[in-house]
């Protein structure tokens, strides 16, 4: 038990402060007769707000660009033509639109940067991200970075596919919550091309210090799991992430 539920309250004090200050969850919110308080039902209106403008969000490929200067940024588009679209029909989400070239790398790493549902999230904490894992990545081949627009988290296998590359991770904005409109999700994808399922990928989720994952924790734990992968060629539920330790499944 921590230092700060070990100490006695003052008397007199709420005796949750100190669990409501533990976490960012909604916990004794109180009561206004049979209604919330005001303040607490403002503060929900506000967190629902802020999720729903984080999904509609356009996202911005210059400030991406400015983030990451010296990089080079291919830019793509799902299938689907707008926001609306892309929200009602995830499967379009999934391709790239009609006609998109990219140039064969035969790299060993592409790294596809994705709107998803958080393009707020893209903005904030995809360029610290991207810089911390490819410092980690000594001697690997990396294509150049892709900016994807209106994607789905399997869009990125049919990037790494067209580039060529031996492994795919795709930095995408996460479905918001009502604590959290800027959480970053890492998917990683050995071998990617499309037709590719969910238990054949490994994700490190919820990105966004000081809240979540500092962007060097999430840089750790994706670089090891490449190794991992590269050295198994395999991810997703045939590759465990045991912390420093990570072996096959």
């Amino acid at each position: 038990m921590s230092e700060a539920l070990d100490r006695p309250l003052p008397p007199g004090n709420d005796p949750w402060t100190v669990l409501r200050a533990a976490t960012r969850a909604r916990v004794a919110l109180g009561r206004a007769g049979d209604a919330l308080p005001t303040a607490r039902e403002l503060e929900f209106r506000a967190a629902h707000a802020a999720a729903r403008d984080a999904v509609h969000q356009p996202l911005d490929p210059d400030a991406v660009r400015a983030a990451l200067p010296g990089r080079e940024l291919l830019e793509v588009h799902s299938a689907a033509p707008d926001r609306a679209t892309y929200l009602q029909r995830p499967d379009l989400g999934r391709q790239l639109a009609e006609g998109t070239a990219l140039p064969r790398t035969d790299a060993d790493l592409a790294v596809v940067v994705a709107d998803g549902l958080s393009p707020r999230a893209v903005h904030e904490h995809a360029a610290g991200l991207v810089t911390a894992l490819l410092e980690r990545l000594p001697g690997w081949h990396v294509a150049p970075l892709v900016l994807a627009h209106q994607a789905r988290v399997a869009l990125g296998d049919a990037v790494g596919q067209a580039l060529g590359a031996r492994a795919v991770v795709v930095l995408i904005g996460e479905r918001p919550g009502l604590s959290s409109a800027d959480s970053l999700g890492v998917y990683l994808t050995w071998d990617p091309r499309p037709g590719r399922v969910d238990s054949e990928r490994n994700c490190v989720s919820n990105v966004r210090p000081p809240h979540g994952l500092s962007y060097a924790q999430a840089a750790d734990t994706v670089a090891a799991l490449l190794g991992a992968a590269r050295e198994l060629g395999a991810s997703g539920v045939a590759l465990k992430d045991e912390g420093p330790a990570l072996t096959a499944g």
